[in-house]
């Protein structure tokens, strides 16, 4: 049967064909493969049919060990089941890999092969997961490139079925699980004809069932253990085989010559390298090059890597090669060489290549690009046998020289690459017009989406080419005929118009005239522009997006604007073919956004300026780029960001060598180093208006990232201040002056400081301007933060209170989260609290992305040098790790305890009275740093051996604050057990949940807090249970401190809940709703604390506090601190994109279940106050 084309990434390929083959998936979000999980779902709810005839059953677990389980199970009772994983996901599956495989059961987990958490956290692509199940023994098969991903997938279900071993079928994340392609689909007639239904029938009567019972599982002793396990050998030998009598199969239906291993390159080659994934294309592109060239290269490309066939290999490999090169794309300290190599190593062993050098190579780790002048210098090594390429080693000197960079695409191929900002919709844009070009025209097309872990506001860089050739380049494109930058800041950050080709097209998004575009671009841009003959636009999206509605949102106005300059496509078929694209994206948000959307499309093509290039620009001086050059602060930071963080942020971090790491190779990186970044990204920024100020510093409280902070000055602070700086007389405290500054240069713009500002008779204090009008902010900010903390200020105003808490240092500043974020505050006020003494363990996802994402370090010190101490693990042990952590503090801490009380017996009355206070105080955190700090000056003064021994550890001896961060994915799901267990040890060990309802890091999928009749990913259809009790499960135990806080329904119940848990000496779990970006807020973030309120005014969140403390002092333990809900409950879901889209999809089952859930709310508050009666004081008859 004819395959249709169809543009789409390597995700989709996978699902498409597991889709077919599968009865059952059982799922678990983790990037990069949760695309292929979203796709599954959305087609069971849309109604797709299976080769079977059925939709499939689609689950979502708690976890991926959970989900492997699931996988077991299903097949075990005789269902065809996939599931779909990566990296840490693909660890905790190991366990039932083996015994998948041990029962012969015919799974297949599809895994976009991803790196492993070590030193540090890698969310992008290499092998190091695949490799660590090798011994598993699940069969295991590679792909290339997304065409492959589409034809040998079913290679995979198919053997699988036949030769009774389950299949881990890989492809590299990212590179080609998020690499759109133009490729050729399967029908689901031709895959259904390739599968030997007769196994299936056989699988399924071998299923357990009651009817023809067995017993699985057993345990078995010494006596016959390894026979029964030596016994399986006959299928692993007859895997190879099957496998290559699948590929024969779709080799005969489209043509193709897949193989076990397969070949390219010159039949006389006498250099060939062996390796699998996605750098293949590119080794092969680059063989097309030297080949061309008279030089005897080749490439054997490995596709069944387990079981490893040596004949196959052997065979493959021509009779010419005097040298092989292995390359793997992992890691593995401490082996004689990585995991391919020794494989390889081994085959060839007593064959006719026994004496062949091979040479072996590590590449590609966590995305690492890997050229075409890598592959050269792969070919041209004679002399490093363990070598690596595409970085620079000049530790172990391991490393290869690269040459001049080659261009190695075909001809005719057109590049383009495009600068935007993270969350600004330029990636989603892109996606949406290398598929119209695809789908629309005869060309083949690329794309590839390269940019960092911030969760907006971060650089975007998306390449796309397309022509009438095959595309093979897996790497980044640094030649292109179009570059767009979508953000005016870049031009003095990044080298972008460099990498256009000569006559080539620029196109730059800003709101410059020709004066302004003199003043604003750089000399060395403007003299490229001029001498390479460049054709130089403007647009000024902002402006087009502000006015038609859109905010920063400019993506399909530039979209537009690029269609049209590039000419790929007639000026009207492809505004109709975007507005086409537009609709199928927005529709879910509703009709307005997509007639936004229309109207930016029609004003992008409308809009574009030619510039023309004045002559004098030839001749314009290099000013360089603006590289951050820190030269106050500490060394530690300071050394930091100049030999690290500014060439990362200049996107030059990949020429770093190895020896730049040397002080961090245990992942140890010094705080505070996100002060230093100074992005400037923000279009508005809120500037200030002390004539309607109260001085409530509510603005401050719910900044998200630090940047509008209140002042207090001494006169004499106040009359060195910079001219810029607004100062008024301090409300209360006549001694002070009082100023509310703003880091201009930090600000994301998200306008929530200006949201809550109550202002003066209906005028606020606080308006957004333009950010490059009022630059001048930022000498008022950078002179308030060398000022020091009033600490009479915070006592007469209380630390914990709103107002007073804003005079205090926040120790998590300019985090890389989301613009009007709802976590980051409620963090940064912790810090604000309790900073100066914090532990935090934190959970893998969006707390710990914005917590440390490489290089910047948001989390920071006090003018003592003392802060937060973070650290993250993994995703599933956050809250093991941070009893782990409060377990050292209480050894180490009672070690010096005893010390301290054997010191008192013979210590002097100032040493006893010092050290009776630290006794007295020893657990309460609030008071015990005084008294540590008395006890230290003490021991100093004493001087004798034994307050030596103590002082060594001084650091050990003040009481610290135990913390643990996480959102609801970890708390409800995959860490439920983990929390559980802290809080039911009583330990003083407080439990800080993010609660967005989603997993919101890895793209909004459904958790147990997400509430009935949301719309999440894998709960497309809306989700049909309520949302999981935590607090009540946590208040079960009767000494557990529990609160649910909501920061824009009650500013002062939050920082009272923060406060009590803190000082409650045992377990305590707050419980923050937390509005995201995945919510699709109609307000938008600005919105985010109003959202919060209205949340609670409608029932939809309650506030309370539970503290079993105050029982003993006769006290009610439950407070309700929200009021009988009054707000329109349906009105707020209807706010929500997540609740209104279900409404448009499918109103009837929306009705049912928003009844359902806003019945659940009501009766979720009556139960609540319930709870006032039941854990009131107890009252006795008078």
């Amino acid at each position: 049967m004819a395959r249709k084309m169809k543009t789409m990434d390597g995700n989709h390929a996978a699902a498409h064909v597991s889709y077919a083959y599968s009865d059952v998936a059982a799922i678990y979000p983790i990037t990069p493969s949760s695309v292929m999980a979203e796709a599954t779902d959305e087609w069971a709810t849309q109604g797709r049919t299976n080769i079977f005839g059925q939709t499939v059953q689609v689950t979502e677990m708690q976890s991926e060990a959970g989900a492997a389980g699931a996988v077991h199970g299903s097949l075990a009772a005789g269902a065809l089941t996939t599931t779909f994983t990566a990296s840490q996901g693909l660890l905790l599956m190991i366990p039932n890999l083996y015994k998948v495989a041990g029962e012969q059961l015919p799974g297949v987990f599809n895994v976009s092969a991803r790196a492993l958490a070590s030193h540090a956290l890698s969310i992008f692509g290499d092998h190091s997961d695949v490799y660590a199940c090798r011994q598993t023994g699940v069969a295991m098969l590679c792909e290339s490139s997304v065409q492959e991903v589409m034809d040998l997938t079913p290679v995979a279900h198919c053997a699988a079925i036949k030769g009774k071993i389950p299949f881990i079928n890989f492809f590299d994340g990212f590179r080609t699980s998020h690499e759109i392609q133009k490729i050729e689909t399967w029908d689901y007639e031709d895959l259904k004809d390739m599968v030997d239904m007769d196994a299936i029938d056989a699988f399924r009567k071998n299923a357990l069932n009651p009817n023809h019972p067995c017993q699985r599982g057993s345990a078995q002793n010494p006596d016959i253990f390894f026979q029964a396990r030596e016994a399986c050998n006959p299928y692993y030998d007859a895997m190879p085989a099957i496998v290559q009598e699948y590929m024969d199969k779709v080799n005969e239906k489209i043509g193709t010559d897949y193989k076990l291993f397969n070949y390219y390159g010159a039949a006389d080659a006498e250099h060939v390298i062996v390796a699998m994934g996605s750098v293949c294309d590119t080794i092969e592109e680059t063989i097309d090059y030297l080949v061309a060239a008279g030089e005897k290269v080749g490439v054997v490309k490995v596709r069944l890597y387990r079981p490893f066939s040596a004949e196959a290999l052997v065979a493959t490999i021509p009779e010419s090669v005097k040298k092989i090169t292995v390359l793997d794309r992992t890691k593995e300290p401490g082996a004689l060489g990585e995991p391919l190599y020794l494989d390889v190593v081994a085959a060839l062993k007593g064959t006719k290549f026994n004496d062949t050098p091979v040479f072996t190579g590590r590449y590609g780790l966590g995305s690492k690009d890997t050229t075409p002048a890598q592959i050269v210098a792969v070919y041209k090594n004679d002399t490093k046998q363990k070598f690596t390429i595409g970085i620079v080693d000049d530790v172990t000197g391991l490393s290869l020289e690269t040459g001049a960079p080659l261009v190695t695409t075909p001809a005719g191929t057109i590049n383009c690459k495009f600068w935007g900002l993270g969350a600004d919709g330029t990636v989603g844009a892109n996606k949406n017009s290398i598929k119209i070009i695809g789908d629309n025209t005869d060309m083949y097309a690329q794309a590839y989406f390269d940019y960092d872990s911030k969760k907006s506001g971060g650089v975007t860089m998306s390449h796309l080419r397309f022509g009438k050739s095959p595309i093979k380049s897996t790497y980044l494109i640094h030649k292109a005929n179009f570059v767009a930058c979508h953000n005016p800041s870049y031009v003095r950050k990044y080298n972008m118009v460099q990498e256009l080709v000569d006559g080539g097209t620029f196109l730059l998004n800003c709101p410059w005239d020709m004066e302004a575009i003199e003043k604003h671009l750089p000399g060395q841009v403007k003299s490229f522009i001029a001498n390479h003959n460049i054709k130089f636009y403007v647009i000024d999206g902002i402006k087009i997006g502000k006015e038609i509605g859109l905010g920063g949102r400019i993506n399909t106005v530039l979209q537009s604007a690029f269609f049209k300059l590039a000419n790929i496509i007639p000026e009207e078929q492809a505004i109709e073919l975007m507005k086409a694209a537009a609709k199928a994206t927005y529709g879910r948000k509703g009709d307005a956004i997509v007639q936004m959307n229309y109207d930016a499309i029609d004003a992008g093509a409308k809009q574009v300026v030619e510039i023309t290039v004045p002559e004098n620009w030839k001749n314009a001086a290099d000013e360089g780029l603006d590289f951050t050059h820190a030269e106050n602060g500490r060394g530690d930071v300071v050394n930091f960001v100049n030999d690290i963080q500014a060439k990362v942020n200049a996107q030059e971090g990949n020429s770093l060598p190895v020896s730049a790491f040397k002080d961090y190779v245990d992942g140890t990186t010094p705080s505070g180093s996100s002060a230093y970044e100074k992005r400037g990204i923000a279009v508005d920024i809120p500037v200030w208006n002390p004539e309607n100020c109260i001085q409530c510093n509510r603005c401050s409280y719910v900044c998200p990232h630090a940047v509008i902070r209140p002042v207090a000055l001494t006169e004499a602070e106040a009359a060195a201040a910079p001219e810029t700086m607004k100062v008024v007389p301090m409300t209360g405290m006549a001694d002070y002056k009082f100023s509310m500054v703003v880091s201009a240069l930090d600000c994301t713009g998200c306008g929530s400081c200006v949201n809550v500002c109550p202002g003066k008779k209906g005028a606020k204090a606080l308006a957004m301007e333009n950010m490059e009008a009022n630059i001048a902010e930022q000498k008022g900010f950078d002179y308030a933060v060398t000022l020091p903390e009033k600490t009479d200020v915070i006592e007469k105003f209380k630390p914990a209170t709103v107002k007073g808490s804003q005079f205090k240092t926040p120790l998590l500043e300019f985090s890389g989260a989301c613009g009007g974020c709802g976590e980051t505050p409620y963090a940064k006020l912790i810090t604000q609290l309790f900073g100066d003494r914090m532990y935090i363990a934190n959970a893998t996802g969006c707390s710990s992305i914005w917590g440390n994402s490489s290089p910047s370090t948001p989390y920071t010190v006090n003018q003592k040098g003392q802060g937060p101490a973070w650290s993250n693990s993994l995703f599933e042990d956050a809250a093991e790790f941070g009893y782990g952590m409060s377990l050292a503090q209480n050894a180490v801490r009672g070690g010096l305890k005893a010390k301290v009380e054997a010191l008192m017996e013979t210590a002097g009355d100032d040493v006893k009275a010092a050290a009776q206070e630290w006794l007295d105080t020893y657990g309460v955190g609030a008071t015990n740093g005084a008294a540590t700090d008395k006890l230290v000056a003490a021991l100093e003064a004493c001087g004798c051996d034994a307050a030596k021994e103590i002082l060594k550890d001084k650091d050990f001896l003040a009481k610290k604050s135990q913390w643990i961060f996480g959102g609801d994915g970890w708390a409800y799901d995959i860490g439920f057990g983990g929390v559980d267990h802290v809080l039911a040890s009583g330990k003083d060990i407080n439990v800080m949940v993010f609660d967005t309802e989603v997993y919101s890091n890895t793209g909004g999928q459904a958790s147990k807090s997400t509430q009935t009749g949301a719309i999440a990913q894998f709960a497309a259809a809306g989700k049909e249970v309520k949302k999981k009790d935590m607090a009540s499960i946590a208040m079960s135990y009767g000494y557990v401190y529990v609160a649910q806080i909501s920061m824009g329904a009650d500013f002062n119940q939050t920082v009272k809940a923060i406060a009590e848990a803190e000082a409650y000496p045992g377990p305590s779990l707050i419980i923050a709703y937390a509005p995201c970006i995945n919510h699709g807020i109609k307000k938008g973030m600005a919105k985010a604390q109003t959202e919060e309120e209205l949340a609670v005014k409608a029932g939809y969140w309650h506030c309370f506090r539970y503290n079993p403390a105050a029982k003993a002092e006769g006290k009610d333990a439950f407070t309700l601190d929200s009021k009988a809900p009054t707000g329109e409950y349906q009105e707020f879901l209807n706010g929500e994109v997540r609740y209104n889209s279900l409404m448009r999809s499918n109103p009837e089952k929306a009705k049912k279940l928003f009844a359902k859930n806003e019945a659940e709310a009501k009766a979720r508050y009556e139960y609540l106050n319930k709870l006032i009666t039941l854990y009131g004081a107890d009252k006795t008859e008078e």
